[in-house]
């Protein structure tokens, strides 16, 4: 009997999020082809979903998000052990800390690795000093991949342009998502209720989100925010002091996010980077409308007055009047819905996206 190709995954967090979601495709895409291993910092979700499917998973109890020179020391001595006891064929690491700790691991125990950049943190909207040890961390880690996958071409072009790594290293495949049985919404509902689903952190931009809910106040809808996060409390606080506790519902993490979609009139994304939010995709096929920042890859989900409407980062003002255009336009919220559905049914495809990655992998294991 033939050994199966074993592919190990690294991530840190195990939160539902955009990340976790991406990752939870490779792993039901693949568990049946390749011997999969998830390695993590701790059981949540996405450990629950591997377990399901038989998939060995692997707790790094000093595999953490925050920057630890001490604890990201010994997550990499903890990897290298997990290796050299698995023996991968393959590891493939997500987020910027498991990418870094992964790559030089895999590096150390002579592993090919390949690495997701779920959205650049260099780009603009990241505090500066945060952008410079960002630029650090993946220069570094460039030199130790095989491969480097962009999930959004802004990204790819971005990383050329900072001279991360070499054309030939730098691949773009787009994130793709299930096409399950979502019932379809209903954008033309009134009053319409607006939703955003993201983490409570500085990545996004709740903030000006509340601030421009407070200037159409006087408007008949409401607004669901689904997430956890460090900052849902202070967002929370916000909303009291700016009036709009009757507007806004903080409804925590959920688990019946595709049905609250459906549910809704109006998507929206307030952030200050992304790579290419998978939020958005799973709003665009529920047949949704979105209103979203426009930075890095959300203008190649988002077609401007086809799908949605971008707006700049941090403009309270730009974000309050595209609100206020789709809530008062029922019928080009219906057509906007359906402009992005038809988008990402033919764009956006979980087994397009399946089939990209696993010539990536099948290119490097041959290598």
């Amino acid at each position: 009997m033939l050994r199966k190709t074993i592919i190990l995954y690294i991530i840190p967090l195990p939160v539902l999020g955009g990340t976790q979601s991406h990752l939870s495709h490779l792993i039901k895409g693949f568990f049946s082809q390749y011997e999969i291993h998830l390695a993590i910092g701790q059981k949540g979700p996405l450990t629950d979903i591997a377990e399901k499917l038989n998939v060995q998973v692997h707790i790094l109890p000093h595999l953490v998000r925050e920057v630890d020179l001490k604890a990201d020391f010994k997550a990499i001595q903890e990897f290298a052990t997990l290796i050299k006891h698995i023996q991968p064929d393959l590891i493939h690491a997500h987020n910027s800390k498991a990418g870094l700790v992964g790559r030089i691991a895999g590096k150390l125990c002579g592993v090919p690795t390949i690495y997701t950049a779920h959205g650049w943190q260099f780009t603009q909207g990241t505090p500066f000093v945060h952008r410079v040890l960002s630029y650090i961390n993946e220069k570094i880690g460039a030199f130790l991949s095989q491969k480097i996958i962009c999930v959004a071409e802004s990204d790819r072009q971005l990383a050329l342009r900072a001279k991360i790594s070499s054309v030939q290293k730098l691949v773009t495949i787009h994130l793709g998502i299930e096409d399950t049985n979502t019932v379809i919404a209903n954008p033309t509902y009134q009053p319409p209720k607006v939703i955003m689903v993201a983490r409570f952190d500085k990545q996004k931009d709740h903030f000006t989100l509340l601030q421009a809910v407070s200037q159409i106040s006087y408007l008949h809808y409401s607004v669901d925010l689904i997430g956890n996060g460090p900052l849902l409390e202070e967002c929370k606080l916000a909303a009291h002091d700016l009036g709009i506790e009757d507007k806004v519902n903080f409804l925590g993490s959920r688990f019946d996010v595709p049905q609250r979609l459906s549910a809704a009139q109006l998507f929206v994304l307030s952030t200050n980077y992304e790579g290419l939010p998978i939020s958005i995709l799973e709003a665009m096929r529920s047949g949704l409308p979105v209103i979203a920042t426009d930075v890095d890859g959300i203008s190649e989900e988002v077609q401007a007055g086809q799908t949605g409407l971008l707006v700049p980062r941090q403009d309270i003002k730009s974000l309050a009047n595209a609100l206020k255009q789709l809530l008062s336009s029922p019928n080009i919220r219906q057509e906007m819905g359906r402009a992005g559905r038809e988008i990402f049914e033919r764009e956006f495809s979980i087994e397009r996206m399946l089939c990209e990655t696993q010539s990536i992998y099948e290119g490097v294991l041959k290598t």
